[in-house]
Protein backbone atom coordinates (compact mmCIF):
# COMPACT_ATOMS: atom_id res chain seq x y z
CA UNK A 1 0.00 0.00 0.00
CA UNK A 2 2.99 2.27 0.73
CA UNK A 3 4.23 1.64 -2.56
CA UNK A 4 1.05 2.58 -4.44
CA UNK A 5 0.81 6.10 -2.58
CA UNK A 6 4.77 6.82 -3.33
CA UNK A 7 4.00 5.85 -6.77
CA UNK A 8 0.70 7.90 -7.24
CA UNK A 9 2.49 11.01 -5.61
CA UNK A 10 5.64 10.63 -7.89
CA UNK A 11 3.34 10.94 -11.09
CA UNK A 12 1.59 13.58 -9.68
CA UNK A 13 4.10 15.37 -9.35
CA UNK A 14 5.65 14.83 -12.43
CA UNK A 15 2.36 15.95 -14.24
CA UNK A 16 2.68 19.04 -12.22
CA UNK A 17 5.93 19.81 -13.33
CA UNK A 18 5.21 18.90 -17.01
CA UNK A 19 2.47 21.18 -17.33
CA UNK A 20 4.28 23.92 -14.61
CA UNK A 21 2.78 27.17 -16.39
CA UNK A 22 4.63 30.50 -14.71
CA UNK A 23 3.63 34.14 -15.01
CA UNK A 24 6.22 36.17 -16.26
CA UNK A 25 5.48 39.70 -15.04
CA UNK A 26 6.10 42.55 -17.52
CA UNK A 27 8.63 45.63 -16.98
CA UNK A 28 6.85 48.93 -17.43
CA UNK A 29 9.75 50.83 -18.42
CA UNK A 30 10.57 48.63 -20.65
CA UNK A 31 6.94 48.51 -22.58
CA UNK A 32 5.49 50.80 -24.76
CA UNK A 33 2.27 51.53 -26.38
CA UNK A 34 2.54 53.87 -29.51
CA UNK A 35 -0.88 54.28 -30.99
CA UNK A 36 -2.29 56.23 -34.27
CA UNK A 37 -5.48 57.63 -35.97
CA UNK A 38 -5.53 59.05 -39.43
CA UNK A 39 -7.80 61.34 -41.61
CA UNK A 40 -10.12 58.97 -44.02
CA UNK A 41 -9.22 60.94 -46.93
CA UNK A 42 -5.89 62.99 -46.19
CA UNK A 43 -2.32 61.49 -45.70
CA UNK A 44 -2.27 62.94 -42.27
CA UNK A 45 -3.48 62.27 -38.52
CA UNK A 46 -2.87 62.28 -35.26
CA UNK A 47 -0.48 59.45 -32.99
CA UNK A 48 0.53 59.27 -29.26
CA UNK A 49 1.03 57.28 -26.57
CA UNK A 50 -0.52 55.15 -23.61
CA UNK A 51 1.07 52.88 -21.09
CA UNK A 52 0.63 49.72 -19.41
CA UNK A 53 -0.90 49.52 -16.10
CA UNK A 54 0.44 46.03 -15.05
CA UNK A 55 0.69 42.91 -17.43
CA UNK A 56 2.21 39.13 -17.43
CA UNK A 57 2.80 36.53 -19.99
CA UNK A 58 2.17 32.62 -19.32
CA UNK A 59 4.67 30.32 -19.85
CA UNK A 60 3.77 26.38 -20.42
CA UNK A 61 6.47 24.32 -21.13
CA UNK A 62 8.84 26.78 -22.30
CA UNK A 63 6.68 29.03 -24.63
CA UNK A 64 4.57 31.94 -24.08
CA UNK A 65 0.93 30.44 -23.96
CA UNK A 66 -1.14 33.84 -23.13
CA UNK A 67 -1.01 36.73 -21.00
CA UNK A 68 -3.17 39.32 -19.49
CA UNK A 69 -2.27 43.32 -19.58
CA UNK A 70 -3.69 46.02 -18.28
CA UNK A 71 -3.44 49.49 -19.99
CA UNK A 72 -4.01 52.59 -18.06
CA UNK A 73 -6.06 55.52 -20.13
CA UNK A 74 -5.31 58.43 -17.96
CA UNK A 75 -1.97 58.22 -19.33
CA UNK A 76 -3.09 58.29 -23.22
CA UNK A 77 -0.91 61.64 -24.65
CA UNK A 78 -1.13 62.93 -28.24
CA UNK A 79 2.43 63.72 -29.85
CA UNK A 80 2.34 65.25 -33.03
CA UNK A 81 0.89 69.22 -32.57
CA UNK A 82 2.11 71.89 -30.73
CA UNK A 83 1.78 72.03 -26.91
CA UNK A 84 -1.84 73.33 -26.38
CA UNK A 85 -3.25 71.03 -29.36
CA UNK A 86 -2.00 67.94 -28.01
CA UNK A 87 -3.48 69.16 -24.52
CA UNK A 88 -6.68 69.71 -25.90
CA UNK A 89 -6.56 66.56 -27.79
CA UNK A 90 -5.75 64.49 -25.47
CA UNK A 91 -8.34 66.07 -23.30
CA UNK A 92 -10.87 65.36 -25.88
CA UNK A 93 -9.47 61.35 -26.06
CA UNK A 94 -10.64 61.18 -22.30
CA UNK A 95 -14.02 62.60 -22.72
CA UNK A 96 -17.41 60.09 -22.96
CA UNK A 97 -16.89 60.75 -27.13
CA UNK A 98 -13.68 58.66 -26.93
CA UNK A 99 -12.69 56.55 -24.29
CA UNK A 100 -14.86 58.08 -21.31
CA UNK A 101 -11.60 57.63 -19.12
CA UNK A 102 -14.00 58.69 -16.02
CA UNK A 103 -15.88 56.02 -16.21
CA UNK A 104 -13.26 53.66 -18.11
CA UNK A 105 -10.17 54.20 -16.57
CA UNK A 106 -8.59 51.17 -18.11
CA UNK A 107 -8.47 48.61 -20.85
CA UNK A 108 -7.34 44.83 -21.15
CA UNK A 109 -5.69 42.36 -23.81
CA UNK A 110 -6.18 38.86 -22.51
CA UNK A 111 -4.47 36.51 -25.12
CA UNK A 112 -6.29 33.20 -25.60
CA UNK A 113 -5.04 31.54 -28.08
CA UNK A 114 -1.39 31.52 -29.28
CA UNK A 115 -0.05 29.64 -31.94
CA UNK A 116 3.64 29.36 -32.97
CA UNK A 117 4.59 30.14 -36.69
CA UNK A 118 8.19 30.06 -36.16
CA UNK A 119 10.23 30.12 -33.54
CA UNK A 120 10.58 33.67 -32.75
CA UNK A 121 6.98 34.67 -33.93
CA UNK A 122 3.68 33.87 -33.03
CA UNK A 123 -0.32 34.20 -34.01
CA UNK A 124 -2.16 35.52 -31.19
CA UNK A 125 -5.95 35.62 -30.72
CA UNK A 126 -7.15 37.97 -27.54
CA UNK A 127 -10.29 39.82 -26.06
CA UNK A 128 -9.52 43.19 -26.08
CA UNK A 129 -12.35 45.56 -23.44
CA UNK A 130 -12.18 48.85 -24.10
CA UNK A 131 -14.93 51.11 -22.72
CA UNK A 132 -16.38 47.77 -20.55
CA UNK A 133 -16.79 45.86 -24.17
CA UNK A 134 -15.21 42.81 -24.97
CA UNK A 135 -14.39 41.92 -28.69
CA UNK A 136 -12.10 39.92 -30.30
CA UNK A 137 -8.37 40.57 -31.79
CA UNK A 138 -6.18 38.71 -34.06
CA UNK A 139 -2.19 39.84 -34.48
CA UNK A 140 1.13 38.59 -35.44
CA UNK A 141 3.81 38.93 -33.36
CA UNK A 142 7.41 38.64 -32.96
CA UNK A 143 9.44 37.40 -30.06
CA UNK A 144 12.65 38.68 -29.68
CA UNK A 145 14.81 36.05 -26.65
CA UNK A 146 18.07 38.05 -26.40
CA UNK A 147 15.99 41.48 -25.59
CA UNK A 148 12.68 39.61 -23.83
CA UNK A 149 11.01 41.53 -25.69
CA UNK A 150 7.57 41.02 -28.04
CA UNK A 151 6.82 43.36 -30.97
CA UNK A 152 3.43 43.75 -32.82
CA UNK A 153 1.25 46.20 -35.22
CA UNK A 154 -2.32 46.05 -35.41
CA UNK A 155 -5.39 47.79 -36.56
CA UNK A 156 -8.78 47.87 -34.78
CA UNK A 157 -11.96 49.45 -35.83
CA UNK A 158 -12.76 51.70 -32.87
CA UNK A 159 -16.77 51.77 -33.62
CA UNK A 160 -16.78 47.77 -32.26
CA UNK A 161 -16.02 49.02 -28.88
CA UNK A 162 -18.27 52.33 -29.03
CA UNK A 163 -15.90 54.87 -29.75
CA UNK A 164 -18.13 56.52 -32.63
CA UNK A 165 -16.94 60.30 -32.76
CA UNK A 166 -17.29 62.08 -35.85
CA UNK A 167 -18.15 58.26 -37.40
CA UNK A 168 -20.30 58.91 -39.50
CA UNK A 169 -18.97 61.74 -41.26
CA UNK A 170 -16.84 60.50 -44.00
CA UNK A 171 -15.16 63.48 -45.73
CA UNK A 172 -12.11 65.01 -43.64
CA UNK A 173 -13.12 62.81 -41.08
CA UNK A 174 -11.02 60.86 -38.82
CA UNK A 175 -10.71 57.18 -40.02
CA UNK A 176 -12.65 54.51 -37.55
CA UNK A 177 -9.47 52.28 -37.87
CA UNK A 178 -6.97 52.57 -34.56
CA UNK A 179 -3.28 51.03 -35.04
CA UNK A 180 -1.05 50.40 -32.58
CA UNK A 181 2.45 49.35 -32.33
CA UNK A 182 3.25 47.79 -29.11
CA UNK A 183 6.71 46.09 -27.54
CA UNK A 184 6.13 44.65 -24.17
CA UNK A 185 9.58 43.55 -22.31
CA UNK A 186 10.12 41.04 -19.24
Amino acid sequence: MNKLILLLSILAISISTVNAQEKLPIDISKSTIKWSCDYSFYFNGHYGIVTFQKGHFTKTNGKITGGTFTIDLNTITTQDMEEEGNKNLTAHLKDPDFFDVKKFPTATLEMKNVSYLETNKIRVEADLTIKGITKDVKFDATLNFDTKTMKTRFKIDRTRWGINYNSAVKDSAISDAIGFEVTIGI
